[in-house]
């Protein structure tokens, strides 16, 4: 609270007419930045997109003014990017003023001093993403299902009964295809809702669980007991209190013979505890299983090291094993949610299921935690076919599925009996073929993005890209590869938690309602299930009562964005043909790549949530990259 009383005042000292501009040109990191790290601002002048009739030619006269005394710290000349030219990705024209020598901890704004036009107040200091990461890692607290939100450990605003725990619901959940046969029932309570909508998947909460897990041992003096949820203050790191609640849900899931079952689906309301239909589940299958004994097998090896968890770090191992010998077994049962052809239609969202080169991956990554935990040499060896079969050391792996594969490389190189010439093999190909690829490495030095977080596209959970993109670089550091200094790598990665944080093309801040936090200019409103179009509490911050709840990674800039296919062939009726003769918001629609987003939420057909809809994959990549600047 004191932080954001410190803003308003800051708001009130400086210039209205910079903010009247909404978002002003000079883009900075609402948060603010660390010390010893470069800092760069970007000055934006629209050539193409819907702000182009914003114009802004800056001045040579930019400083940096403290808040406390409104005098400059630092003066200098913004530097055109490119020469003047117009970025392809988001239509502008923009400068870059560096401001990296202001190291004194305190409260600032840039100013253009002939053109009268302030950034957003932001911070230097050494804690000034501490507080962000807190409010990012506890939405998974928020999308706990089966569990009561309440003060202190959430505002009021947001407090609500444990959820999907009524009678046909996660406590006595039925097979999808056998609804009516009380002999399915299963205890299936717990997990977390997956993204804005509440259904659960086995495999993306494993997912979910060992990046956290890897979040943790990266940088383990920053997860302390105190980011404020209930189990906080109990001697055990919060973090680990967390993964945990998503480990209790995967021991639920899984069958006595060690098979996971693939999916949930759970009803909707708002607020949660609302929700009043049915929970199914869908069976297992071989993906689910492959990936839930990764995670099993990770967390008992970090949970091991916990004197008081011991019991729990053997049952994860035994679980890990039994998952794997049954998936072993059983290397292709397939479960596809969602699916006429299964006769599945509406069980959960999305699609769980994969195909033989992702299930590959998957194998890959799980053999990865089983040779950590056990160090059988058959892990060892399956992890060395895999290699070579999966290829995972490319350009492109850490943009999609299983992105997160080549960091797990990374991490079995540091492994107890890990083959020496291997390890070095894999350092070797990640420098080659990612941190040295076209869009690695080469793309900070050549300054190839005018907003200096260079991505291949932007496409459905850009953000996510972002992020993990981001980690590119904090991974390389841990893992000593790479001919460049770590203070270089680390301001790359740096760059994309400031893109993240504001330094984009729409100067937003893509974590939801993030005010209180610092941010002038954030989320307003996303795609969730809780926080729904024309909720009169949740909808948007600018109209509803409350609007959504702070932290949230919302998906991001979709130059594919379009709306359901029923409104180009005329065949969605009723309420949906209503929908289709609005015209198509833009943006998202009809602008370049990066400005392709738009606060909005509207569920069938106009499909926002391929745009502003958050998701725990996206959520974890972002807290593993904000975690390397928490001190």
């Amino acid at each position: 609270m004191l932080r954001f009383i410190v803003f308003i005042c800051v708001f009130l000292v400086f210039a209205p007419l910079a903010w009247a501009q909404n978002p002003t040109p000079i883009l900075v990191d609402q948060f603010g930045y660390l010390p010893e790290l470069q800092k760069r601002a970007v000055i934006k002048d629209p050539q193409l997109g819907f702000d182009r009739v914003k114009s802004f030619k800056p001045s040579d006269r930019f400083a940096v003014i403290d808040a406390r005394t409104r005098k400059a710290v630092f003066e200098g000349k913004p530097v055109k990017w490119k020469g003047g030219k117009t970025d392809a990705a988001s239509g502008d024209k923009v400068w870059w003023f560096d401001f990296s020598s202001v190291t004194t901890p305190g409260q600032y704004v840039i100013r253009d001093l002939e053109r009268g036009v302030d950034s957003y107040p932001f911070e230097i200091g050494p804690n000034v993403y501490k507080p962000v990461l807190q409010a990012a890692f506890k939405t998974f607290y928020l999308q706990r299902a089966g569990f009561e939100k309440r003060a202190p450990y959430v505002d009021a605003a947001y407090a609500d009964k444990a959820s999907h725990l009524r009678k046909g619901q996660d406590p006595n959940a039925r097979l999808y295809s056998a609804s009516n046969d009380k002999t399915t029932e299963r205890d299936l309570r717990g997990g977390w809702y997956d993204a804005g909508d509440y259904n659960k998947y086995t495999s993306w909460t494993a997912n979910y669980i060992t990046i956290l897990l890897s979040a943790y041992l990266e940088n383990p003096a920053i997860w302390t007991d105190d980011f404020g949820i209930p189990e906080s203050g109990n001697g055990v790191p919060d973090i680990l209190d967390e993964v945990k609640w998503g480990l209790d849900w995967l021991e639920r899931m899984q069958n006595q013979d060690g098979s996971m079952l693939s999916v949930m689906g759970l009803a909707e309301g708002s607020p949660p505890s609302t929700a009043k239909g049915p929970s199914l589940y869908g069976p297992a299958n071989t993906s689910a299983t492959v990936t839930a004994a990764g995670a099993f097998a990770m967390a008992s090896k970090v949970y091991a090291e916990k004197t008081d968890w011991r019991d729990e770090a053997k049952r994860y191992g035994d679980r890990a094993k039994r998952a794997w010998n049954w998936a072993k077994a059983n290397p292709d049962v397939k479960f596809y949610n969602n699916d006429s052809n299964q006769g599945s239609e509406g069980l959960a969202a999305g699609q769980q299921e994969v195909d033989k080169k992702r299930l590959d991956k998957k194998r890959l990554i799980a053999g990865v935690h089983l040779f950590a935990l056990t160090g059988q040499e058959s892990f060892h060896r399956l992890v060395e076919q895999l290699y070579i079969r999966v290829k995972p050391m490319a350009a492109d792996t850490v943009n999609g599925f299983e992105g997160q594969m080549a960091f797990e490389m990374l991490y079995f190189t540091r492994q107890s009996g890990v083959k020496p010439r291997f390890a070095a093999k894999i350092k070797r190909d990640y420098e080659a073929n990612i941190l040295n690829a076209y869009n690695g490495w080469p793309s900070i030095k050549n300054k190839t993005d005018a907003y200096g977080a260079f991505v291949d596209g932007y496409w459905w959970g850009s953000n996510a890209t972002k992020a993990r993109r981001g980690s590119l670089y904090t991974q390389a550091v841990i893992a000593g590869v790479g001919a460049e200094s770590p203070t270089d790598y680390v301001n790359a990665a740096a760059g994309y938690v400031n893109y993240l944080h504001g330094v984009n093309p729409l100067g937003k801040v893509y974590l939801s309602n993030m005010r209180t936090y610092g941010a002038e200019n954030s989320v307003n409103s996303f795609y969730h299930a809780w926080f729904k179009d024309g909720s009169k509490a949740f909808d948007d911050t600018r109209t509803s009562t409350f609007g959504p709840a702070p932290g949230f990674l919302v998906g991001g800039p979709n130059d594919g964005y379009e709306r359901d296919a029923c409104c180009s062939s005329g065949t969605c009726g009723g309420y949906g043909a209503a929908m289709c003769r609005k015209p198509i918001l833009s943006p998202p629609a009809n602008q370049p790549p990066a400005k392709a987003y738009a606060d909005f939420n509207e569920g069938w057909p106009i499909n926002s949530w391929s745009v502003t809809e958050n998701s725990n994959g996206y959520q974890v990549a972002y807290i593993r990259l904000l975690s390397k600047f928490v001190r």
